[in-house]
């Protein structure tokens, strides 16, 4: 197909993702575009099934074309046809697919002829939390052929790739997200309280979490821990409270945890959220309770917001949760370990703001946006370049 680029026309990167909705890896594309020189590439973004309106809307430039497919449930092959009519029109020089669900589309784009062909692999598939499925490892292993460069977001995603599926070391780049240091940032004099919020006030300890509410992010642990770390210390009735802001199935299910237990109105279920960083600052502590994750964005956002974290011992959360300097790290599943966990941090508010402050310094020194456009933009050159000296 080639690189048809106008002169003076930056070249195309089309992103690839399932769904383009309010989520981490979603949100991971969205700070890429809007951050990346605009001299540098230009951007599409084609999601396999929908385009949310309201969530395409944070990215800034006008310039960036949103593609719905409409994929239902099964293989993609049935889109080959209309990727490859897609891709001719768009003409990419760049084609950058986002974990195992669109990983079959770098077919069409092997078919087509696009130069650089690129795909990140940011969390644990549902289906396959521990990374064990021999038939996930072997879908990967599969279309391995048709990917020029592969992106892991975390330490335990390239030792993944490189050893179960057995990509070549040479073929993986390891690149840790990275946050937005002046929209996170601590609360200071005069900043704007949650709207809505009912909790407020030095009095309070206020335990938080920010995410999609659907099973791999495992909320309802979160509230059980909340209800558990109750019983351990009834007296932190006056102070402990919880706020849990998403959208999904486990909403219903986390708010009936703390109705049965008779602790809902210690606790704030306002659903999804566009003010996050508003609500990041409402709290005291940030509480991640997945059972599996990539590098989690939410993490980067709250220890960016100087709070002190806790957060289960699955995917990259270790290598941002440094455990006792910027947080306590638990086991997924263990309640009681979490909410042994919070009462911690709730009991020695100086510690907690010390392990915040930490997080807020680790975050500026090695998980700046800079860093993360910069380590993309050199893969895609540096795929380019090789293509054109082989051309």
């Amino acid at each position: 197909m080639g690189t048809s680029i106008a002169p003076g026309q930056a070249p195309l990167v089309v992103h690839v993702v399932y769904r383009f909705d309010t989520g981490g890896l979603e949100n991971g594309v969205v700070n890429l575009i809007n951050h990346m020189p605009a001299g540098a590439y230009r951007h599409a973004v084609v999601a396999l099934t929908e385009v949310a309106e309201g969530f395409a809307r944070r990215v800034r430039r006008s310039d960036v074309e949103f593609v719905s497919l409409h994929k239902p449930p099964g293989h993609g092959a049935k889109l080959y046809p209309r990727l490859v009519r897609l891709l001719r029109q768009m003409r990419p020089a760049v084609l950058h697919t986002r974990n195992l669900a669109a990983l079959e589309c770098q077919v069409p784009g092997t078919w087509v002829g696009v130069p650089a062909r690129v795909h990140g692999e940011h969390g644990r598939d549902v289906e396959d939390l521990d990374g064990s499925s021999r038939r996930h490892q072997w879908m990967r292993r599969i279309y391995s052929p048709f990917v020029h460069q592969y992106v892991a977001l975390s330490q335990d995603l390239t030792a993944y790739l490189t050893d179960k599926v057995r990509i070549a070391p040479g073929r993986v780049n390891q690149v840790y997200n990275g946050v937005d240091i002046s929209r996170f940032a601590p609360a200071g004099a005069g900043t704007p309280r949650a709207l809505g919020c009912p909790f407020g006030g030095d009095d309070l300890f206020v335990l938080g979490t920010v995410g999609r509410m659907q099973t791999v992010k495992a909320q309802t642990d979160l509230a059980r821990a909340f209800v558990r770390a109750l019983e351990l210390q009834p007296a932190a009735r006056d102070r402990l409270r919880l706020v849990m802001v998403g959208e999904g199935p486990l909403r219903a299910e986390a708010q009936s945890v703390l109705d049965q237990a008779g602790v809902a109105n210690l606790a704030w279920l306002p659903g999804e959220r566009a003010d996050v960083p508003d609500v990041m600052r409402a709290l005291d502590c940030f509480v991640l309770p997945s059972l599996a994750e990539g590098i989690s964005n939410t993490i980067l956002e709250a220890m960016a917001c100087r709070l002190p974290v806790v957060a289960t011992a699955v995917g990259g959360n270790a290598e941002l949760v440094q455990h006792e300097r910027t947080g306590l790290v638990v086991p997924a599943g263990d309640v009681d370990a979490m909410a042994r966990a919070m009462l911690t941090l709730a009991a020695d508010r100086r510690r907690a703001s010390g392990w915040g402050l930490a997080g807020r310094e680790r975050v500026e020194r090695e998980f700046s946006l800079q860093a993360m456009v910069v380590a993309y933009q050199a893969l895609y050159d540096r795929l380019l370049a090789r293509q054109t000296t082989h051309a």
